[in-house]
């Protein structure tokens, strides 16, 4: 969840398209609601009740979107997640931004609560509280006999003993470190490749008997996280329609001296535009040339948020692996087409001038989207006045939230589903029995799919391995044959010579899932074979799965440290201008690029090619990197810079100032940081937008975001605050600049006075 989000309005400026309740939709939002009614929602922000909500959307035409669940069954919700039940467990984070300055958010007033429809007539008719006195909860994910729960900075582990909450087992004290809430780990889903993933860190988790494994992986996204049939992940941050990954999800994170991996994080969609269908003058930035249209309206994304692919099967074929994106900022639900041509993915906005959902209804605050047992699509709706949080507030969203009187209710809070008009979802128990489970790996819902695979790996049962098997003879279904395959890793049973067979099989898709699962099977017995098979695809050029191989050269090299190196070698010669293949070689290189580029000059001679540049990259950062400051002392000369830096600056400038990919540039060796101290001291005041060049690189989206928030309007951040986080920040890594004063920083505090606008670069220069 990011930034900006808003509350009022002013002009009454004629809004698009289509209301919609449980029926096809007429013209524009709020079509259905009288003129003077209409007029009153966008310029007061009335608190609506859920059926009048729904009048004042428009969705497109060919679906119903009906209220599951409304205060005061529900309260300031943002996370949900199904059981197997078709029950809804949902995190309401009651606490968060009681007022514009956040008063009372860390008293433990959050819940986890259980919504059951008793009845199936679509609604939830009964609450009960799982667990309460959780403080800003924000992630869940249910496994084997218990829940994960994300209550920062924690990660817990809670049996689950007759419906209520039994042990509990701290898994990691900083999944979510940090006091900044829009910068904090959240998603929590279980991949299929049968571990944990989430937004916003570069940890992986995966239950193994009574232990909890955590490892490296990427860093992706910032609010949400979702998979496709194929497991890749796919988030975005405030700014960005839509990230992704082209591969697996557990590859080429190892080598840290490698910033970024081509393949992961990329940018799937172009286009960040937006369509509102009411006024949005109360965005943080509101008061910025261009950031609004000439009817007031959001140009572009900038609270982006929770989004899904889509693969419920409910909607028509057209919208199956499509892409929907919540942006609360504007009061909307987005919607892309993706196309999937070999490893790469590729998107676009489904329409021009429109959108999938809008509303004149500024409180409705979409935070999270979902697939569903019932094939239907779930709508997180915070329905609240404030999104922004106090870090980033500035004073204009400060008045516009008075002006609309938008602090209040905090007790509301709404749950949707939208599903094709005519169909009716029907809710879905999921069977116990381990053979009907498998077979659901042919239905065309994914989250049952998703939902079979994780309950089969649950329950360890080996008695379906014969089943599990002969899916993975029907290369016909890809789908049940890739969930059996990893559901029998899941379950410890698969095989070196099912996964060689599915390697070498006439179905790339299958085929790089199995590459991807050689990490499990593969041993000092069974290596050879794997080195044969490698050498087979490599000979053949298969452009698709060469990046995979390369990925897992990391495997072999235990058993067979040479055959390794040559693999990459060869890899290297083969495909030195595809950049996948240079980055996924260079992912098994950490502490070994310098030795690694003598060799591959000698077979691949041109500096000009991808993998000598990419390989460039790598050791030019190393190098950047070979001063090392005395953190500790830095740490006792300046406690509260440090305090700044670990709760809001390294969420995106990262701990070794490198800067984070999507976020933010880099701190580390910036002719910014180092030099002139009136320029930075205004900069981290009033903030900074558009691209900014650092060590003679242009930063712009979607490297970095495109605007860094200033800190002028946060109370709680005092001038020494400042000076000491900037002083801390000019002593570190390879920086050794002046230290900053407190009086420097309120000589420009002062001079900045009246200003609303963050810098440019051009204006600093």
């Amino acid at each position: 969840m990011k930034p900006v989000f808003y509350l009022a309005i002013a002009a009454i400026v004629s809004c698009l398209w289509i209301s919609c309740g449980n029926r096809e939709n007429k013209n524009q939002a709020g079509a259905n609601i009288s003129e003077e009614r209409r007029k009153e929602i966008m310029e007061k922000a009335p608190v609506l009740t859920p059926e009048e909500s729904i009048q004042a959307m428009a969705l497109e035409e060919g679906f119903s979107i009906q209220t599951v669940a409304a205060e005061p069954m529900i309260s300031t919700p943002v996370v949900l997640q199904f059981d197997d039940k078709g029950r809804m467990w949902v995190i309401e984070m009651q606490g968060y931004m009681p007022d514009t300055v956040g008063t009372g958010e860390d008293k433990p007033d959050g819940k986890i609560v259980i919504l059951e429809d008793k009845d199936g007539n679509g609604t939830a008719d009964t609450r009960t509280v799982f667990m309460d006195s959780l403080v800003l909860p924000r992630a869940m994910c249910l496994i084997e006999n218990g829940i994960l729960i994300a209550e920062p900075p924690n990660l817990w582990y809670a049996e689950i003993q007759n419906g209520k909450p039994g042990k509990k087992i701290l898994v990691d004290s900083t999944y979510a470190a940090g006091g900044n809430v829009e910068h904090q780990a959240n998603g929590l889903i279980r991949g299929l490749d049968n571990w944990i993933y989430s937004s916003d860190t570069d940890k992986r988790y995966r239950k193994k008997g009574n232990q909890w494994l955590v490892e490296k992986t990427h860093r992706r996204g910032q609010w949400g996280i979702v998979q496709d049939n194929y497991g890749r992940l796919f988030y975005n941050n405030n700014s960005q329609n839509l990230l992704g990954d082209y591969f697996m999800p557990g590859l080429g994170a190892d080598n840290t001296n490698q910033r970024n991996v081509s393949g992961f994080n990329v940018k799937i969609v172009e286009s960040n535009r937006v369509y509102a269908a009411r006024p949005n003058t109360g965005v943080n930035r509101g008061y910025l040339d261009k950031f609004l249209d000439d009817s007031l309206r959001l140009m572009e994304f900038t609270a982006a948020c929770g989004p899904v692919i889509y693969r419920g099967g409910l909607f028509s074929d057209v919208y199956d692996n499509n892409a929907f994106v919540a942006e609360p900022s504007a009061n909307l639900i987005k919607r892309n087409i993706l196309t999937d041509s070999g490893y790469r993915v590729t998107g676009k906005q489904a329409y021009e001038k429109k959108e999938f959902l809008a509303s004149i209804d500024e409180r409705f605050r979409p935070v999270s989207l979902y697939n569903s047992p019932d094939g239907a699509m779930y709508i997180v709706d915070m329905y609240r006045g404030i999104i922004q949080h106090k870090t980033y507030l500035t004073d204009y969203l400060k008045k516009e939230i008075v002006k609309r009187a938008l602090s209040q209710p905090l007790n509301c809070g709404r749950i949707y589903k939208i599903y094709a008009a005519g169909k009716t979802p029907v809710p879905v128990i999921m069977p116990q029995k381990p053979a009907e489970l498998v077979n659901l790996f042919k239905t065309h819902n994914g989250w049952i799919r998703d939902k079979a695979q994780q309950m089969l790996v649950d329950k360890k049962d080996t008695t379906i391995a014969d089943l599990l098997r002969n899916n993975l003879q029907q290369p016909d279904n890809e789908l049940a044959a890739i969930h059996s395959l990893w559901t029998l890793e899941g379950l410890g049973i698969l095989t070196d010579k099912e996964v060689l067979a599915l390697l070498t099989g006439s179905n790339r898709k299958i085929a790089a899932q199995a590459i991807t699962a050689v990490s499990s099977v593969i041993s000092k017995k069974n290596h050879a074979a794997f080195e044969k098979a490698f050498n087979e695809i490599l000979a053949g050029g298969d452009t698709v799965l060469a990046p995979y191989i390369a990925f897992q050269a990391k495997a072999i090299q235990p058993f067979n440290a040479t055959y390794s190196e040559q693999l990459l070698i060869a890899l290297a010669k083969k495909y030195p201008g595809n950049i996948y293949v240079a980055d996924a070689v260079i992912s098994n290189l950490k502490g070994k690029e310098a030795a690694f580029q003598k060799v591959v000059s000698t077979v691949v001679p041109d500096t000009s090619l991808t993998i000598n540049k990419q390989i460039q990259k790598v050791l030019l950062y190393i190098k950047n990197n070979e001063l090392k400051k005395n953190t500790e002392l830095l740490k006792k000369q300046f406690p509260k810079g440090v305090n700044v830096y670990q709760t809001i600056c390294k969420t995106c400038h990262g701990e070794d100032g490198n800067g984070i990919a999507s976020l933010a540039p880099p701190l580390n060796r910036s002719e910014w940081v180092n030099g002139n101290k009136e320029k930075l001291i205004s900069i981290v005041l009033q903030g900074l937008t558009g691209p900014i060049k650092v060590n003679n690189k242009i930063y712009k989206t979607p490297e970095i975001s495109g605007e860094m928030p200033g800190l002028i309007s946060n109370k709680e951040i005092s001038d020494q605050d400042i000076a000491e986080v900037l002083s801390f920040v000019r002593k570190n890594w390879s920086n050794n600049a002046g230290v900053i004063t407190e009086s420097e920083v309120a000589k420009e505090r002062k001079k900045l006075s009246g200003r609303q606008q963050p810098f440019t670069m051009e204006e600093l220069k």
